[in-house]
């Protein structure tokens, strides 16, 4: 049976996380810090200077295996959880990154949630790859309402099982989509 490797995201020391990369490299251990190009400019120059992009995380690529000799890396303080497991980063997402900042400098990020009104796509569960419209948040879990057979059935999906698609609406349940509600 071959084991398969995963993307996690380690939360580091502040300003460790290119030396994080670098140690866990030095282990054999697949590490992925991703760094922006930014333009800093000083009384005599400008100079491009490359500085992580998510301050105080690092991606590693292992097998549930590693865990305590990636734990165990100066400057590591731990993996980041999601409902109590570390959390799975899809191997599409690293892609993504890698992919945007080779085409782009000087990015920027903005923490985005779940609000009324998005369109999402349930990427995991009994309703994955459907689609809707967000209606209510509790928590996190998101209320669906799933507009099928002329009826409006009411079920709660975990935030961590949608992304976000478009902030725009649905037309009306006669698409017989998914439809999210926000409380």
């Amino acid at each position: 049976m071959q084991i398969s490797k995963k993307w996690y995201a380690l939360h580091t020391r502040p300003r460790w996380e290119k030396k994080v990369a670098d140690l866990l490299s030095k282990k054999n251990i697949e590490s992925y810090c991703p760094v922006n190009k930014v333009s800093r400019q000083w009384s005599d120059r400008e100079k491009i200077i490359l500085e992580p992009l998510f301050t105080s995380y690092v991606f590693v690529k292992i097998e549930e295996t590693e865990n305590s000799s990636v734990r165990s890396t100066d400057g590591v303080l731990n993996f980041v959880y999601w409902l109590n497991k570390p959390a799975v980063i899809r191997s599409e997402e690293i892609d993504n990154i890698k992919r945007f900042l080779n085409e782009f400098d000087n990015i920027q990020l903005e923490k985005v949630s779940v609000k009324p009104n998005d369109t999402v796509m349930i990427v995991c569960g009994a309703f994955m790859d459907k689609k809707g419209l967000v209606v209510s948040m509790k928590n996190k879990y998101v209320k669906i309402l799933l507009p099928s057979l002329g009826y409006l059935m009411y079920a709660e999906v975990k935030t961590s099982d949608i992304e976000i698609t478009s902030a725009t609406q649905f037309p009306y349940p006669e698409n017989r989509e998914l439809k999210y509600t926000t409380k």
